[in-house]
């Protein structure tokens, strides 16, 4: 217990006090109630196991299957609307946002074998992601705020989008797993020319411009 109370005032930029994680932070009552939920399930209590993690669900606004597997250091930060699915794998160091699904994909007639993520060691979720069957986001990779990730995805890498695609590493890369300022600048860029050669095609299609959506770009490019 002390071990995740540490790992969580060194990685949570607030630099709470021991008491307040302690006392107020639900992502950690969370992880601590489901190693016991987690114990219950595998003496073979599951009906008790689950009645526990829901009581677990009520008090923190987070819902962890019992039968999931966490390792340790595990932070949930804020926590509210996270859903960790029965056969999730968790290794050590990882840290998750509120509002993030480690769903299945709910393929029809799939009940046994693993049907949900595996995090490995450092990886990071950020607000709002879903993460979606049996795919696993390795070791320190992130995957970006709101983004809907269905596939494998690489050790140091960082997933964005909806559907998620892979923007680059670490080195490029935000707290979020946002894009870097000049990915920005590169996907910018590339819409002004899009828009241009639009422009163009028109002009020998003689199609006449949109002057709305002409004056709208300039005002947006001003304010850049």
């Amino acid at each position: 217990m002390c071990e995740l109370i540490d790992a969580i005032r060194k990685r949570d930029p607030a630099q709470p006090t021991f008491f307040e994680v302690l006392f107020a932070y639900n992502g950690f009552h969370a992880v601590c109630l489901h190693r016991m939920n987690n114990a219950l399930w595998k003496l073979g209590l599951k009906a008790l196991a689950r009645f526990s993690a829901n009581i677990t669900r009520i008090l923190t606004g987070i819902e962890i299957h019992p039968e999931a597997t966490i390792g340790r250091r595990f932070f949930i930060d804020h926590g509210t609307g996270v859903v960790i699915g029965q056969t999730s794998v968790i290794g050590d160091d990882v840290t998750i946002y509120h509002g993030v699904t480690l769903g299945g994909v709910g393929r029809s007639g799939q009940v046994d074998g693993k049907r949900h993520p595996t995090l490995e060691n450092g990886a990071m979720v950020g607000a709002g992601a879903q993460v979606l069957g049996d795919i696993t986001i390795g070791e320190k990779a992130k995957v970006g705020a709101n983004s809907v990730v269905t596939f494998d995805v690489p050790a140091g890498a960082t997933a964005l989008g909806i559907p998620a695609r892979i923007i680059g590493g670490d080195d490029r890369a935000r707290a979020y797993g946002m894009p870097s300022r000049q990915e920005m600048e590169d996907i910018t860029s590339t819409i002004d020319c899009v828009m241009r050669e639009m422009s163009k095609i028109k002009k020998e299609l003689s199609i006449p411009d949109d002057d709305d959506c002409a004056a709208d770009t300039a005002a947006a490019r001003k304010k850049r």
